[in-house]
């Protein structure tokens, strides 16, 4: 999904940064419990992206996201792999 314009324009946004992707990892994972709740019961993929920056410095994030969250990313990159095959 991409920002509206408006935030494209506006100073929350910094400079357009390319950054290299270093690597990929997923796993599936089940939330059974919180301090808040006995039983939970609810699967989430964790996704930890290592991306390097034109200086070569190679940064970790960390993403978990809800299976419905995880489909629609997946979609995302389908839709940018068929453009991608166009070109």
């Amino acid at each position: 999904m991409c920002p509206s314009r408006g935030l494209m324009e506006s100073k929350a946004w910094p400079s357009p940064l390319i950054l290299m992707l270093v690597d990929f990892q997923w796993k599936l994972g089940m939330a059974v419990s919180s301090d808040r709740c006995r039983s939970l019961k609810y699967p989430y993929v964790a996704v930890k992206l290592k991306v390097a920056d034109p200086s070569g410095q190679v940064n970790t994030k960390s993403i978990e996201m809800t299976i419905p969250q995880f489909q629609n990313f997946y979609r995302q990159f389908k839709e940018i792999a068929a453009v991608i095959e166009t070109v």
